[in-house]
């Protein structure tokens, strides 16, 4: 009994460690407050059953951001995926749902950044939100996202320069 205090004591302290940059990370992908929270939770259910085969190979934050990573991708592919809610169910460009979002408190150039960021493709989104947002060294993103450190940067150059392609208002997509 005392082994299991231990490690929910232990799972606390963790999440109470790195909730908040793991929400960050899953909201810069899913956009929605709601749906950040939700696939925010089962990041934590996933992470609280799966932590003892952590084996410690790589580091602990980067475990945890590629589990929270998969999380919002399969979230986004499954609501992609499912006819009766599509991606944008509200019908509205993302500038205007984030506008509208009560949890949003960003600038005006924070929404024209976070609408090129959305026009980016998949790979290119996360390995730029994690280096710019998250300030992540390619070392540590190669353990998240499984990819080599010169792909990463390859990925992040062609991001920074399509995102000031669309900021400047050529779009090159």
């Amino acid at each position: 009994m005392q082994a299991a205090g231990h490690a929910e004591r232990g799972f606390r302290l963790l999440m109470e460690k790195y909730q908040v940059r793991l929400y960050w990370q899953i909201r810069r992908l899913v956009y929605d407050h709601e749906d950040a929270n939700d696939v925010l939770q089962n990041c934590m259910v996933k992470v609280f059953r799966s932590i003892h085969t952590f084996e410690g190979k790589s580091k602990l934050y980067t475990w945890l951001y590629r589990i929270a990573t998969n999380e919002a991708i399969t979230f986004i592919n499954r609501k992609k995926t499912n006819i009766a809610a599509p991606l944008d169910s509200t019908g509205q460009p993302l500038s205007e749902q984030l506008r509208a979002d009560p949890y949003f408190e960003g600038s005006e150039a924070q929404l024209k950044l976070q609408a090129a960021i959305a026009q980016l493709p998949d790979k290119q989104k996360l390995v730029f939100n994690l280096r710019y947002f998250d300030e992540m060294s390619y070392a540590d993103m190669s353990e998240v996202l499984g990819t080599s450190e010169g792909a990463l940067k390859a990925s992040f150059h062609h991001a920074v320069k399509k995102i000031e392609s669309y900021l400047k208002g050529v779009e090159i997509f």
